[in-house]
């Protein structure tokens, strides 16, 4: 056979990058591959999309697409995988990747990015092994000739996961798992409705064959009765242990029953446990009225949520910055996320990691499969256990060591207060302390702690919060109120009800609230106990975190008015939308929502808007446009937060872009307004808010100082939160002193910058405003 021509990447021409999904599809996959394609233009080279996965790859032709900076346009909002993704018995053989190595060399693709599960990302591996033989033999074959693979000795592969498992060591988080989780969550929210209306049972299927991680999130989402997964069996006679728990908690007056089994579930003994099985228990052992619900594959199914497409796109920006990067001797590596650390890890030695549980499974090493997992597995299984059955006497505390825990909102609403207040309240009775609910911030303290016959201080029972893990907004109340308003009577109703620790969520109001508290020590002793905040706010402006409860459901709900808008812009062709979003003086939810709709641009007060901005924007819409030649249904949105200026509102925008369209475009404004506090807390905040909480609780228990030695102590006032990579208490007067700007009331240093200039780069922004990069 006549060798194939093939254009090397030589002096003159662009370097080319390949992009390809693989394996089962998950949301965010889209994302993925619109950042590779736009980073890969943006970084001066050429992308190319291998269309149905490996089997385009052995079967090449047009199955390899050159990819052009529009083609990838609306693909956030689209589930699945728009580039395909098929099984392929062909690239497993030697001939077929010898066939796939030809296909790309003909190409001039040096570089593949693969987004796919442990197996695909193996095969990628083997295949970058393979390739310098591969060339050989292609050589020898008379295939190619040598001049024509000379310049491709090195294939350069990089590897994101894409896993509605989240089965993947090495990363917090696989493409696809938080939106699959979503749709788990939405279904047994559902269900449970339909439970409590007719005090039924249900047994819920998810998928997992060797990875618990969905069912034992959706078990922590749902407030779920018990939970099946692979890495944690449980122990024999688990059949009378789940019936007492059951029993228990439909004797405290629980009206529903849920019980979640991962598919790969198995007892101790690796007997399969399977829904019918747990149905019958229910059924003939307690006398409960239960159906089983499998839920297939509509968990792949639908749009991304913020999380999946914030996730994809940063990875697939990283993963073209790992190729740039990487040369002959580097390892192949797997684009991860830690905390909130987006990083590169060893790819190989993620997949071995990931391996080593299954293994370890098999063995029936259970303590050690459950320990391979990342370190949150483990807590989150605890904190579930713990804060899940009610009534368990092997956790409870001395007498003497028990404390009363009183819990306040203080601020606007956010998804995940009542989740996490839950979990504390759970927490609290499991240890045998007194949860004591606080009703409308500090001013319901004051003004109505002694009404009769039900005042603003209650303590929790049990089935008071067991409902409240998919509740939004705040039960117990909250208030901007500030303790400051009436310091004495605060302190008096401290000392009255004799509170021993004080954990209080909400946004910045919190922060400041708890800030009074601690510089009021000195002259109120009631304020004399351990505080810890927990920060819940959409805005996520709390100083010593990245990460607030409620942004994740602010986000979501963002994401789905402007899906909804964008298609209203995009049905109407030539469109512009101005969507206001909330933060305050932050920008953090205009700049992520931009991340996650591909915003054309972004607005935030870090930056201000000037006139100048505006005419370059405007500039670069009449260039956009003018590229819709009518086959392209071409709708735009800007996102503007509702503090970018005092001058250049949302709606003078918005008549600002129309006026200077010259007929060329459309422009409207929106604002969301408070939709996005959101209703029902997204799975992330729910579980997040579970972790958080129980950790805050056990920080309250474990404290011990008293009196000045407390008042001395910095870590007697803490902020719990993310940082970089870890979790970690800080101490409030570091935080008021180093850590905040109090006139903007927001971080001295924002984490999330950086993320602009990647909004600005994938939607063509950034060099229209930097023309010099």
């Amino acid at each position: 056979m006549a060798p194939t021509a093939a254009p090397p990447p030589l002096p003159g021409k662009k370097r080319r990058i390949g992009m390809m999904t693989s394996g089962g599809d998950a949301p965010g996959m889209n994302g993925a591959v619109r950042a590779v394609v736009r980073m890969a233009i943006h970084k001066g080279c050429e992308a190319f999309a291998v269309y149905e996965g490996y089997e385009g790859l052995v079967q090449g032709g047009d199955y390899i697409r050159k990819m052009e900076w529009e083609d990838v346009r609306g693909f956030l909002s689209e589930g699945g995988t728009l580039i395909g993704t098929a099984r392929c018995m062909s690239f497993m053989q030697r001939p077929g990747r010898l066939q796939a190595a030809k296909n790309l060399i003909t190409k001039g693709i040096d570089a593949l990015i693969i987004c796919g599960g442990d197996g695909s990302l193996t095969g990628a591996d083997l295949f970058r092994s393979e390739w310098p033989s591969l060339l050989e033999e292609l050589v020898q074959k008379n295939e190619l000739t040598t001049e024509q693979v000379e310049p491709f000795r090195h294939l350069n592969i990089v590897g994101m996961v894409g896993s509605i498992d989240n089965d993947m060591s090495s990363t917090d988080a696989t493409i696809g798992a938080y939106s699959s989780l979503a749709r788990i969550c939405q279904a047994v929210d559902f269900i449970d409705a339909t439970a409590f209306s007719h005090s039924r049972a249900f047994v819920v299927e998810v998928m997992g064959r060797h990875c618990g991680w969905l069912a034992l999130m959706a078990g922590i989402s749902t407030g779920a009765d018990f939970i099946f997964i692979p890495e944690n069996p449980p122990e024999d006679g688990w059949e009378q242990e789940m019936c007492k728990i059951v029993s228990k908690h439909r004797a405290l007056g629980k009206r529903k029953t849920i019980v979640i089994v991962a598919e790969g579930a198995q007892d101790r003994h690796l007997n399969k446990i399977s829904c019918s099985k747990v149905k019958d228990l229910l059924a003939n052992d307690l006398g409960l009225d239960t159906r089983v619900t499998t839920l297939g594959h509509v968990q792949r199914g639908g749009p991304a949520c913020a999380y999946d497409r914030t996730l994809a796109t940063l990875q697939g920006v990283e993963a073209v910055e790992a190729v740039l990067d990487a040369g002959p001797e580097t390892p192949t590596p797997v684009i991860s996320i830690i905390e909130n650390k987006i990083c590169r890890q060893p790819l190989m030695e993620a997949v071995k990691l990931t391996k080593s549980v299954a293994e370890a499974i098999q063995a029936k090493d259970f303590v050690k499969a459950i320990g391979l997992r990342d370190a949150e597995f483990k807590e989150y299984h605890t904190a579930y256990v713990t804060t899940t059955a009610a009534d368990q006497p092997h956790l409870l505390l001395p007498e003497n060591k028990r404390k009363r825990i009183a819990i306040i909102h203080v601020g606007a609403p956010a998804g995940g207060m009542n989740p996490a207040t839950r979990a504390a309240a759970a927490y609290c009775l499991a240890r045998g302390h007194k949860p004591i609910a606080i009703s409308n911030g500090f001013p319901g303290l004051c003004r109505h702690h002694d009404d009769k016959p039900i005042g603003s201080v209650q303590e929790l029972k049990w089935l008071d919060v067991e409902g409240w893990a998919s509740r939004g907004g705040s039960e117990i109340g909250t208030n901007r109120g500030l303790p400051s308003a009436d310091m004495a009577k605060t302190a008096e109703c401290f000392e009255k009800y004799q509170f021993d620790g004080l954990f209080v969520i909400g946004g910045f109001e919190a922060f400041t609230a708890v800030s009074e508290l601690r510089k009021a020590r000195e002259q109120y002793k009631a304020f004399r106990i351990p505080i810890v905040t927990l920060p819940a706010t959409v805005s996520n402006n709390v100083p010593g975190t990245e990460y607030s409860l409620g942004n994740d459901t602010c986000l979501n709900a963002l994401i789905d008015y402007c899906d909804a808008i964008r298609q209203s812009a995009s049905s109407s062709r030539r469109r512009v939308f101005v969507v206001e979003t909330q933060g305050g003086r932050s920008g953090f939810v205009a700049t992520v929502g931009g991340l996650s709709v591909g915003a054309a641009a972004v607005y935030t007060p870090e930056e201000g808007i000037n006139l100048k901005m505006l005419e370059l924007d405007i500039d670069h819409l009449r260039d956009q446009f003018a590229k819709d030649r009518g086959q392209n249904r071409a709708g735009k949105l800007i996102l503007r937060n509702e503090r970018a200026s005092d001058v250049y509102t949302t709606e003078i925008i918005a008549n600002i872009i129309k006026e200077e369209s010259n007929g060329r475009f459309d422009s409207r404004f929106a604002v969301p307004g408070h939709v996005q506090q959101g209703g029902i807390p997204s799975p992330m905040d729910r579980v997040r808010a579970v972790r958080l909480a129980v950790k805050c609780m056990q920080y309250l228990e474990d404290y011990s100082l008293s009196g000045d030695d407390l008042v001395a102590d910095p870590m007697s006032a803490t902020l719990i939160g993310v940082k970089g990579a870890n979790l970690v208490l800080s101490p409030m007067k570091q935080l008021e002193e180093h850590e905040t700007d109090w006139p903007a009331r927001r971080p001295k240093n924002e984490f999330w910058l950086g993320l602009k200039d990647i909004v600005d780069i994938l939607s063509g922004r950034y060099k229209v405003h930097h023309p010099e990069a």
